[in-house]
């Protein structure tokens, strides 16, 4: 029989579109199935990337098409299916695509339980191409430096010394400008949040304003920053980045000042909404040892 291309239908998905005994694979057995325990309790004190990965997760929307991406975001989308999203679908750039989170802890994207019973195991130029028709609705990317447009730079950066090389684009250009909407997620400070970044590999907002629409990018563009310290959006005209939202025990001021730019306060500022026992023991039964949510310098 031949296999239907899955994300062939105009419009966003649904359960109802996801019925076809064609289209699905025998999940049961992923959703029942658990990871390994966490030995440390539920009540334990979250990290800042514990917190981080809640709260991305509650930016997937139940029906997304996420392109999940690598580290945290591989986290969250788990979370997001587990609660209140479990008709979202996540696309990796390795081929794989996934209506079901992984049967086990998995550390990357190409881990043998993120492939077991997957939906569709197939090539990059398949998955890419989900973006260029418009089909995903939502894109992670980070980066090591991120300006006040939303611009990301992963090719380069400059330094006394000379110019250090980085790993460059992989997806990231095309998630970022194409994908309907961007969350950013990074580590916030000084260094990584700039007023212009040395090297556009990822575009943002451009100059801000009309840039994207102007460069001929007919959707998208990130929507949230969601870093250590809090939460910044992008403002609908000017579409520059304001702090929307400071973590628990994090002062605007402690954002401000680890900010390359006079960064805007928004006149309804709120607190981020700590991570729930729920929460906590998702993240935990997919990072049991802490590999991406332990307390380290760089998430």
């Amino acid at each position: 029989m031949q296999k239907k291309d899955y994300l062939n239908t105009e419009g966003p998905r649904t359960n109802t579109d996801r019925s076809d005994p064609e289209l699905r694979t025998p999940n049961s057995e992923l959703m029942a199935s658990n990871p390994t325990p966490d030995p440390r309790p539920p009540s334990s004190p979250y990290t800042p990337a514990e917190l981080m990965v809640s709260v991305a997760a509650r930016e997937i929307s139940d029906g997304d098409v996420v392109f999940v991406g690598m580290r945290l975001p591989l986290l969250a989308f788990i979370l997001a299916k587990k609660t209140h999203a479990p008709g979202a679908i996540g696309l990796f750039e390795n081929g794989v695509l996934r209506e079901a989170p992984a049967s086990s802890a998995i550390v990357t994207m190409g881990d043998p339980p993120n492939i077991h019973l997957a939906t569709m195991c197939c090539d990059m130029l398949t998955v890419m191409g989900f973006l260029q028709k418009g089909k995903v609705d939502v894109g992670f990317i980070g980066g090591a430096e991120v300006d006040r447009f939303g611009n990301l730079n992963t090719t380069r950066i400059s330094l006394p010394r000379g110019f250090v090389r980085l790993p460059g684009s992989g997806g990231g250009g095309d998630i970022a400008s194409l994908s309907k909407k961007l969350l950013i997620i990074m580590p916030h400070e000084k260094r990584r949040f700039v007023g212009k970044v040395g090297y556009i590999t990822s575009s943002g907002y451009g100059l801000g304003g009309d840039w994207r629409k102007d460069q001929g990018l007919v959707r998208g563009g990130p929507v949230a920053i969601i870093t250590t310290l809090g939460v910044l959006r992008f403002h609908p005209e000017t579409k520059e980045a304001f702090l929307a939202q400071t973590h628990p025990g994090i002062s605007s001021d402690q954002v401000k000042d680890e900010t390359g730019w006079d960064l805007k306060i928004s006149p309804d500022l709120t607190q981020t909404p700590l991570p729930t026992a729920q929460d906590l023991s998702i993240i935990r039964q997919y990072d049991p040892r802490g590999f991406w949510t332990g307390q380290k310098k760089d998430i």
